[in-house]
C-alpha cells in the first residue's frame, strides 16, 4: 500500500524530526501501512467513533486511523520529537487530529473524547501492562480497546485456564472483556526490530462491569494468588482468609491459580 496521498514517506518523517526510536521509551514503529491498514480493520467500523491513540510515532498507525470513517482521531505523546511530526498530521487531517502531548499514564483518557470512545495503539513495551490495567478500571467508558503487546504479553492476555500463559493478567482482561488476538507480527515488522514478536489483542468490554471496589479487590487477589505460582491457594491465599474463605467458595484449598476459572475468581472476590 503506498502513501496517503499529500503525506510524505514515514522514514522521511522519521530523518527530519530526528526521530530514532528510543530503548527508554519503549518505542518501535510501524512502517508498512498494509499492516497499520489491519489494525484499523482488527478495531471493527470506526465511523463516528473517537479514537484515542497512545503513542504514535512518526505517524503510521495515525494515517491509518484518518483513513476509516472515525468522527475523531486524538493521538496521546510524550516524545516532542512524535509531537512535531504528528502536529504535521494534524495540519492535513481537516480538524479530524488532534495531538496531545502527556504521558498516557497521568492523565486520564476519558476526557479527552466523546462516547463512543475507542483506544487503538501500538503500546510502548515498557508500560504496555501497567496502561492495560489501568484502562480495564475504566472499562465502561470504551466501546472496544485494540493494542498491540510483545507476543508473550499479548498471550498471557488472552490465555485460558489451565494453561502455561494463564495469570493475573489472563483473569482481569478476561473478567472485564471478551478478549481475542487478531494478529502476530515478526520482528522484522518494526524499525528498529524489537527481539520478540508482536501480537494485537483486541479487547471488547462486556456490558456489565464491576464497581471499582471489587476491580480492586479482584487486582488484590490475583496478585496475591499468582504471586508464587508453586503454592496451592490454602497457602497463598493465607493473608486473605486463606481456608475458610476457599471454603465460603467452594474451592479446594489444595488447587494452585492457574486452575481456577475466571468465574471462581469473581466468586472470591465478591466474598472478600
Amino acid at each position: 500500500m503506498s502513501e496517503p496521498l499529500g503525506h510524505p514517506p514515514l522514514r522521511e518523517v522519521i530523518a527530519r524530526h530526528g526521530l530514532d526510536a528510543r530503548h527508554s521509551l519503549g518505542q518501535h514503529f510501524l512502517l508498512d501501512a498494509n499492516l497499520t491498514a489491519r489494525i484499523a480493520r482488527a478495531a471493527g467500523d470506526l465511523a463516528g467513533r473517537h479514537v484515542i491513540e497512545v503513542g504514535p510515532g512518526p505517524g503510521g498507525l495515525t494515517r491509518a486511523l484518518l483513513e476509516t470513517g472515525a468522527a475523531s482521531v486524538v493521538a496521546v505523546e510524550i516524545d516532542r520529537r512524535a509531537v512535531a511530526a504528528a502536529g504535521e498530521l494534524a495540519a492535513l487531517s481537516e480538524g479530524r487530529l488532534t495531538v496531545v502531548e502527556a504521558d498516557a499514564m497521568r492523565i486520564d483518557l476519558r476526557d479527552l473524547v466523546p462516547s463512543p470512545r475507542q483506544i487503538v495503539a501500538n503500546l510502548p513495551y515498557n508500560v504496555a501492562s501497567p496502561m492495560l490495567v489501568r484502562w480495564l478500571r475504566q472499562a465502561a467508558a470504551y466501546e472496544r480497546m485494540t493494542l498491540m503487546f510483545q507476543k508473550e504479553v499479548a498471550e498471557r492476555i488472552a490465555a485460558a485456564p489451565g494453561t502455561e500463559a494463564y495469570g493475573r493478567l489472563s483473569v482481569l482482561a478476561g473478567w472485564i472483556c471478551d478478549t481475542h488476538i487478531a494478529l502476530r507480527l515478526p520482528p522484522a515488522a518494526f524499525v528498529p526490530p524489537p527481539k520478540v514478536w508482536s501480537a494485537v489483542v483486541v479487547l471488547t468490554p462486556h456490558a456489565e462491569q464491576p464497581p471499582p471496589a471489587l476491580f480492586a479487590t479482584m487486582e488484590r487477589l490475583t496478585a496475591a494468588a499468582f504471586g508464587q505460582r508453586r503454592k496451592m491457594l490454602r497457602g497463598a491465599l493465607k493473608p486473605l482468609g486463606g481456608e475458610a474463605l476457599l471454603a465460603r467458595a467452594d474451592i479446594a484449598p489444595e488447587r494452585r491459580a492457574e486452575t481456577l476459572s475466571i468465574a471462581e475468581f469473581d466468586r472470591l472476590a465478591r466474598l472478600l
